[in-house]
């Protein structure tokens, strides 16, 4: 018999990897190229307060699919909502002009477009209008770029303790070690990684403590669900995490121009995804004193619950098989038995 033959099936799942492979690829062309290709603003909130003319004016022409108009009483009013991210932004008209609101820490794509709607709106009042930046990045990094860059190594921080710790925590035996490890590693590199952005680049601002927890929330989320995966699945289980994160979290995380940025559908599909919750807590902790946070806490949250559940699931598997008769043996440490010496090819 040829020991070049072929094992049969060999064909067939050849071609169900290349088939899975290039659908793949076309999934992260799709997850980068559409929400680009279809950017711009989509409902984003806008606060207006004047005289009733002047926002009837605003409300007739500009209230649609780009811009949810909602009316305040004062400009105070606009204000607060503008510093509590209730609203991206706002447009007081005046006897003076037109005061626009903005929050650039907030999404700057939307604040160049609501800078470009209160010159529209001051043009057709004969007036002119005056930018307030209220939420504005750092000095040190006025366009965000700090913030930007986040957002790779915070999702490399959810795959490598998988890859890592479970190369040298192997197998079932090794499972507690490595989810012990996944979270002793999400709380140091969340807060390293916030004293970077704080201290070191001088990108974020804010309350040091209350930014670094939403990063080890983050940190927890991401390296719990790729470890869990990976226990339950294996590296199929390792692979599919890494394609959620990569090619779905990274690009529809809006952490670069805010989610309002980004079409309805992807923007939600973003947000319920680790990376996109991680990039909008550590926005919100960082700029706004974590005033908003609640819907990316509870999403972190969630996953990182899930994580732990399928590791703890995974473990009792693990306990349940190697209790039964037809497991009870561990090929990986048993010794090797030599092969008799009429079965040795002389």
């Amino acid at each position: 018999m040829s020991h070049d033959a072929t094992p049969p099936g060999t064909g067939r799942k050849l071609a169900l990897v290349v088939l899975g492979l290039s659908a793949l690829i076309a999934a992260m062309l799709c997850a980068f190229a559409l929400p680009s290709l279809h950017s711009g603003p989509h409902h984003v909130p806008v606060g207006v307060t004047g005289p009733r003319e002047a926002t009837e004016a605003i409300q007739g022409t500009v209230d649609g699919p780009a811009w949810d108009i909602r009316l305040y009483k004062t400009s105070d009013a606009v204000e607060t909502a503008v510093r509590n991210k209730d609203i991206a932004g706002g447009l007081a008209v005046t006897a003076h002009g037109v005061d626009v609101y903005t929050a650039t820490a907030g999404g700057p794509s939307a604040t160049s477009a609501l800078t470009a709607l209160g010159d529209g709106v001051a043009e057709q009042n004969r007036t002119r209008a005056t930018v307030h930046d209220l939420v504005p990045f750092t000095d040190e990094d006025p366009r965000g770029a700090g913030l930007t860059a986040a957002l790779m190594p915070m999702i490399f921080g959810g795959i490598f303790p998988a890859l890592i710790l479970g190369g040298v925590f192997p197998g079932h035996r090794g499972l507690r070690i490595r989810l012990t490890g996944a979270l002793l590693f999400s709380v140091v590199a969340g807060v390293a990684v916030t004293a970077v952005l704080q201290f070191g680049t001088h990108s974020i601002d804010g309350t040091y403590g209350l930014t670094a927890l939403g990063g080890i929330l983050g940190m927890t989320a991401m390296s719990t669900t790729l470890l869990g995966l990976q226990a339950l699945l294996g590296m199929g289980g390792f692979a599919l995490g890494g394609a959620l994160m990569m090619l779905l979290g990274n690009p529809l995380s809006g952490l670069a121009t805010g989610p309002h940025w980004l079409p309805d559908g992807w923007a939600a599909i973003g947000q319920l995804l680790p990376p996109g919750a991680s990039g909008s807590l550590l926005r919100t902790n960082a700029f706004f004193d974590g005033k908003g946070a609640g819907f990316a806490v509870l999403v972190l949250t969630a996953w990182g619950v899930l994580g732990v559940t399928s590791v703890l699931l995974a473990d009792r598997r693990g306990h349940r098989l190697s209790a039964s008769p037809s497991d009870a043996v561990d090929t990986t440490e048993s010794p090797e038995v030599p092969r008799p010496a009429a079965f040795v090819s002389s």
